[in-house]
């Protein structure tokens, strides 16, 4: 098979990685996954990162499956985070959950027809039906808490003023979980997500080894910042939307349009399928026309 990875880091979009997953998807087509945050009815310009990588998968033959955390929206995860956030109740969540697929429809194919069709899952589906007594016996014994709390996330806000709730503190024993289950029932064999996620994601590849006897797979993707430091995704007036009615088709071409120099050929690596060559090509045309803004007009 074509090597996705090699793909994945000219564009910049590969940070850390489990030895042998290169080797994995270069042998047979391998189920992927990685989750959305239902939060809001809409995804935000943040989870292009995930969705476009969702995209390569499949291009290259592998089957993309995008959780949705109906069950861990309920919790919140303290990566990158500094304080809790609010919890949804179950009707918020099913509106959001319904809003994403809707958005991940237009990026993936989830026609049934093809082996590597797209797929859409819920962690609520899963954890609704295991008690709190089923959990800590059956996962919680695997996972030592010296183990958890060496994980920079929850150390930092152990270290900070509020400290972590208890909630909190066994994010990282779901999300490992739902790995797990992935695996067991889907045949699901990598996990991705954003660099903060390393340590929640390893916690999975703890609980395949453990408790399936497996091997699971992962890798994650730098968290995007712009040149002059600055978080990428906000703007003055907040979340940039993937939803035309939250953030009109307007101000999201202006927020490409608006991207510096010294970010827009590393933007379009990143955020468009352009290949390697067609980019050189583009930024050598810039480059002595930076008034006409080719590489910004091209992203947008």
């Amino acid at each position: 098979m074509e090597n996705l990875i090699a793909e994945l880091k000219w564009r910049g979009l590969l940070q850390d990685m489990i030895p042998g997953t290169e080797a994995q998807l270069c042998k047979e087509p391998t189920a992927a996954y990685v989750g959305f945050d239902p939060t809001a009815e809409s995804l935000h310009i943040g989870s292009l990162i995930p969705i476009i990588v969702l995209v390569h998968f499949q291009k290259y033959g592998h089957k993309p499956v995008a959780l949705v955390g109906g069950a861990t929206g309920m919790i919140g995860d303290p990566s990158g985070k500094s304080a809790e956030r609010n919890l949804l109740d179950k009707e918020t969540l099913d509106r959001n959950v319904a809003g994403v697929k809707k958005q991940l429809s237009k990026f993936l194919d989830f026609n049934a027809d093809a082996s590597n069709a797209a797929e859409l899952v819920n962690n609520y589906d899963w954890f609704s039906t295991i008690s709190f007594l089923d959990f800590i016996r059956d996962v919680g014994k695997n996972i030592s808490v010296n183990y958890m709390m060496a994980k920079d996330s929850v150390r930092k806000r152990l270290e900070s003023e509020n400290g972590i709730s208890f909630t909190e503190f066994t994010y990282q024993l779901i999300q490992g979980y739902d790995f797990y289950w992935l695996y067991e029932h889907k045949n699901c064999k990598l996990q991705f997500g954003g660099s903060d996620q390393w340590g929640n994601i390893l916690t999975g590849a703890e609980l395949i080894r453990k408790k399936a006897n497996g091997e699971g797979f992962a890798f994650t993707c730098p968290l995007l910042t712009k040149s002059d430091g600055s978080k990428f995704g906000k703007s003055e007036g907040g979340n940039i939307w993937l939803d035309a009615e939250k953030t009109s088709p307007y101000s999201f071409y202006q927020f490409w349009m608006n991207t510096a120099d010294a970010d827009a050929e590393r933007f379009l690596k990143v955020f468009t399928f352009l290949s390697e060559q067609q980019i050189a090509d583009l930024v050598a045309q810039h480059k002595g026309n930076e008034h006409q803004r080719i590489l910004q007009k091209k992203l947008a």
